[in-house]
């Protein structure tokens, strides 16, 4: 699962902003609702997103997170994404990219009765990386876009903390996971799954 990323004030991230900030679809957001650059993003804020344009080529645009539905679909299960109807379009022709500098997740407990409590708070990243480059899929509600973050199973670092992790690639798989012609299921086998982690004090 994936409800919380962060994003630093860094030089690659405040390029990532700049680049953003050309979209037409600045103004069309900052009129309703506002857009979240920096610190803890969280669902239904609108941040920025790497996705194709009109040419196929990669670009940067604000987005809300958050599929609209009976209940607000903040994520998808890679194992699933390609045949469900909700994400089945977005798997085949509308992938993005969420550029975070890492990503938090809370420790699930389970008691002597067997029910799970939500326990400390965790910030995650890849090993080795300042990026954390989340894997989504986009589409269009009332005309402007909206994402979700792909989940898939948690490597053995993490294990403990979350039965799912996000799907993340390596920076240089960017442009081939959001290029329109591209078979998604043949980029999986580079997704990252060796994380750092670090408990958040309270």
């Amino acid at each position: 699962m994936c409800c919380r990323y962060w994003a630093d004030e860094s030089p690659e991230f405040r390029a990532i902003v700049e680049e953003m900030n050309r979209s037409a679809l600045v103004g069309r957001w900052q009129e309703r609702t506002g857009i979240k650059t920096y610190g803890e993003i969280c669902p239904t804020d609108v941040a920025p997103v790497i996705a194709p344009d009109r040419r196929g080529n990669r670009a940067v645009f604000p987005m809300k997170w958050g599929f609209s539905g009976k209940s607000l679909l903040m994520n998808a299960r890679v194992e699933t994404a390609a045949s469900k109807p909700t994400f089945r379009e977005a798997w085949q022709r509308h992938r993005c990219v969420v550029p975070a500098s890492w990503y938090f997740e809370w420790e699930h407990l389970k008691g002597n009765d067997g029910r799970t409590r939500t326990g400390p708070k965790y910030m995650i990243q890849p090993k080795g990386s300042d990026m954390t480059w989340l894997c989504g899929l986009y589409r269009i509600e009332d005309g402007l876009p909206v994402f979700v973050v792909l989940t898939r199973e948690p490597g053995e670092e993490i294990r403990f903390i979350h039965d799912r992790m996000p799907l993340i690639l390596p920076g240089e798989a960017v442009d081939e996971w959001i290029r329109p012609g591209a078979k998604p299921e043949e980029l999986l086998a580079r997704t990252l799954t060796e994380m750092v982690f670090e408990k958040m004090e309270e």
